[in-house]
């Protein structure tokens, strides 16, 4: 199916469909998990966790994708106002699965994702992005089959040269996030950890 005919609403239910087991998996689908949780469950479960292995991103993140929930193992990137790495891995990279999580440093000036490269990233099996930051595209960005967080939407595009980090501890809002460690975005919120907290298929 094309990224157009796809839709925000049959994504919904491909969501729903996943959780219960009876949804057939479309090809931009088969290399991500599947997997039901809850952010308020998790924390429930981690409430006394003061180790620094589980970890709660700050609120102000909105969503623009077209999954609500959605996991995986964090890939980082650092950059400022130049998407040239996001655009390179996203659009290069097999997902397998895996989350995206690009620090832009908070800046709302240029948008590090737009709705071309998102439909890349779902092609390729990326379960989600979230940027701290800007993206752009908004309906594109829906009809997307995977999860978009970030802080808000402009429509101004990053330059190119070439500029950013992969692969490197990146703070955000005060919360530290590592390569390889696993992130867990829902309606309620994202948290990280250090380990993997639900089996995955």
């Amino acid at each position: 199916q094309s990224r157009v005919s796809w839709g925000r609403s049959n994504a919904m239910k491909f969501a729903f469909g996943l959780c219960c087991g009876h949804w057939p998996m479309p090809p931009s689908r088969k290399n991500k998990m599947s997997i039901t949780f809850s952010t308020c469950d998790l924390c429930d479960a981690h409430k006394d966790d003061h180790s620094g292995a589980f970890r709660v991103l700050a609120p102000g993140f909105q969503d623009y994708g077209g999954l609500s929930a959605f996991a995986g193992q964090v890939v980082t990137v650092r950059c400022h106002e130049d998407n040239s790495l996001v655009k390179q891995i996203l659009e290069r990279e097999a997902g397998q699965g895996r989350v995206l999580l690009v620090d832009g440093a908070g800046s709302l000036n240029r948008a590090l994702m737009g709705g071309s490269i998102a439909a890349a990233a779902a092609r390729n099996g990326w379960a989600g992005v979230v940027v701290f930051g800007a993206v752009r595209d908004l309906a594109e960005l829906r009809s997307a089959p995977m999860g978009v967080r970030a802080l808000a939407l402009v429509p101004m595009p990053t330059s190119r040269a070439g500029q950013g980090q992969r692969d490197v501890p990146v703070n955000v809002r005060g919360c530290t996030v590592r390569p390889d460690e696993w992130l867990y975005a829902d309606a309620d919120g994202i948290v990280v950890s250090d380990h993997a907290l639900y089996t995955v298929s």
